[in-house]
């Protein structure tokens, strides 16, 4: 059975950090690049940062671009989001995903993704 587990979400201060960790079991964890995604009350579910499976490619959203770090560590089957200078509109259910085994390429979108943590919420206040 596949389960991803989020941890490290809370409420913070504008201007503040979280780092929030994801253990995976149950898949083949370091074939496969993996992601993070947020979703706001009442908005759609969007892309925030994905780690390629060698762990040396990383993209980001545009609106955390340098605030936000991904990272892996495939001995320990886990994926990290640093999140420095968080701001209210960082807001959001925060979900880790797991895509395909052993494919290059940069996934932004969600249907890129097969696995699907079941979220911790970051709040952030002004």
């Amino acid at each position: 059975q596949v389960q991803l587990v989020e941890s490290g979400g809370g409420l913070v201060q504008s201007g503040g950090s979280l780092r929030l960790s994801c253990a995976a079991s149950g898949l083949s964890f370091s074939g496969r690049y993996m992601g993070w995604f947020r979703q706001a009350p009442g908005k759609e579910r969007h892309f925030v940062a994905t780690v390629s499976w060698t762990g040396d490619r990383t993209y980001y959203a545009d609106s955390v671009q340098g605030r936000f770090f991904i990272s892996r560590d495939n001995a320990k089957n886990t994926v990290s989001l640093q999140m420095f200078s968080l701001r209210p509109e960082d807001t959001a259910v925060y979900y880790c995903a797991a895509g395909r085994t052993e494919v290059s390429g940069v996934f932004f979108r969600s249907g890129d993704y097969d696995y699907w943590g079941q979220g911790t919420q970051v709040t952030v206040s002004s």
